[in-house]
């Protein structure tokens, strides 16, 4: 067969060809293309290793920041129940003041109602024992046609009031 007979003479210059053409593409691949694709592999590391070290600093300044805010919010509520408490107390004790003084005056005019009414009491007892006087005197006079001198009739009246 005549194409493997011319296989020989082929091979060799397709072998050459193959040589030059890898050769080639080794020399424009590998010496050009290869390092400014390899440096910007760098680059591109560079910047992520960058990016990310700076993404943890911002991460840490923000915790920083974030403890900061939170123990000055603390100051704050505990400063603000401070503040509440002592309003409460203030408010407290001016409860008890007026709360206070209200009592003083309703016990001073209890005290002034109690007293009309021992004046009125003793007014009405002495009102009753005067008409009780009379109311006996009458009596006496209707019943016996006697009369019965006033005091008399007070100082009997006195008795039975004092004794009942």
């Amino acid at each position: 067969m005549p194409q493997i007979a011319q296989l020989a003479e082929t091979f060799s210059s397709q072998f050459f060809w193959l040589v030059i053409f890898f050769g080639l593409v080794y020399l424009v691949v590998g010496r050009t293309m290869l390092p400014q694709v390899m440096s910007t592999v760098d680059r591109r590391d560079s910047q992520i290793s960058s990016d990310l070290l700076a993404a943890k600093t911002a991460r840490d300044e923000a915790e920083a920041q974030e403890a900061e805010w939170r123990q000055r919010e603390n100051a704050n509520r505990e400063q603000a129940r401070s503040l509440i408490g002592q309003a409460k107390a203030a408010a407290a004790a001016a409860n008890e003041a007026k709360l206070a003084e209200a009592q003083l005056a309703i016990d001073s005019r209890l005290a002034a109602a109690e007293q009309d009414i021992a004046a009125a009491r003793g007014s009405a007892l002495a009102e009753i024992e005067f008409v009780a006087a009379e109311a006996a005197q009458d009596i006496v006079a209707r019943l016996t046609g006697t009369t019965v001198p006033e005091e008399s009739a007070r100082e009997a009246v006195k008795q039975v009031m004092s004794h009942g």
